[in-house]
């Protein structure tokens, strides 16, 4: 839409976790080192926790993806699942067949054969859950004993769990403190600070391939730390709207009443949860856009 206006090869400020675009901020990039010194070091469970947008999908893309060829990895995006198809859904990611009537003997009984044979292999094997404070107590105790497969040397499944705070409600449960108490490595992921917004900013621009000077104004990354709180997806959609309404007015630069428009837009919502783009933004610039080039080519 306003990539060429910008001399941009794409949007830089999409709310997907593209890992091209992962930033490496002091609490992403710590948080990356904790889970990378924790599976190297072959712990059963590791927790990372965060609020809603802090980034904590995006990192664990990145986790996986960083891992070396000596790492399997599982990836279970919603755990909201009963034990049984929780344990179906690792065969599955470990690409493990089954028949579709396989009994819970012969299900824990296939998956350890598996694992054990990737430990053969010199094949350590990684576990991430997405959104792990939606997963059923029972099946975090089922996650439990499916830890206490090991040889004589390390565990054959380690276990990253990726959740909001509400996950640490969770673990509190008296009936799953066996579990809490097998978490040796945590971290809690926290907003951008004004000045990493800056550097996360200008990051995010290059990797989709501006080259130009200063976008976005000193007034303008004020005024967007002030409306984001620094939660990376919130700078990411008012960012986003931002260019929006600049391209819709013909700007080649980001100011403070670009960024309040944008922050009006996302406000409201932004109490109550986190919002996707506005229709009505979005139409608006669209339309300043149309009546600008017929402007032009009248002239």
């Amino acid at each position: 839409m306003y990539e060429s206006h910008f001399g941009l090869r794409e949007a830089p400020f999409g709310i997907t976790p593209d890992t091209s675009f992962f930033f490496k901020s002091p609490h992403s990039q710590e948080a990356l080192n904790t889970l990378l010194v924790a599976a190297r070091s072959g712990e059963g469970f590791i927790k990372i926790t965060g609020e809603v947008g802090t980034g904590k999908t995006l990192l664990c893309r990145t986790f996986m993806k960083t891992l070396g060829d000596d790492f399997v990895t599982a990836y279970l995006p919603n755990p909201l699942l009963e034990p049984r198809t929780l344990m179906l859904a690792l065969a599955d990611e470990l690409e493990l067949p089954l028949a579709s009537d396989v009994d819970q003997h012969q299900l824990l009984k296939s998956l350890t054969a598996r694992l054990l044979e990737l430990a053969a292999q010199g094949k350590r094997v990684v576990l991430c859950v997405d959104e792990a404070q939606t997963i059923p107590r029972e099946s975090l105790e089922a996650l439990r004993l499916l830890t206490n497969l090991e040889t004589e040397k390390r565990k054959l499944l380690q276990i990253v769990l990726f959740g909001q705070p509400e996950l640490n409600e969770h673990l509190q449960a008296q009936s799953i403190r066996q579990l809490a108490q097998r978490i040796t490595f945590q971290h809690d992921l926290g907003g951008l600070t004004r000045d990493d917004m800056e550097y996360y900013l200008a990051h995010r621009l290059r990797v989709a391939g501006f080259s130009g000077a200063r976008l976005f104004s000193k007034g303008a990354v004020r005024k967007l730390f002030a409306a984001s709180r620094g939660i990376p997806r919130l700078v990411n959609i008012i960012a986003h709207k931002s260019l929006l309404v600049a391209y819709g007015e013909g700007r080649q630069r980001i100011d403070t009443h670009h960024v309040k428009l944008a922050a009006r837009d996302t406000g409201l919502a932004s109490r109550r949860g986190w919002p996707w783009l506005a229709t009505g933004l979005a139409l608006a610039a669209l339309a300043a856009a149309g009546a600008l080039l017929s402007y032009r080519l009248s002239l």
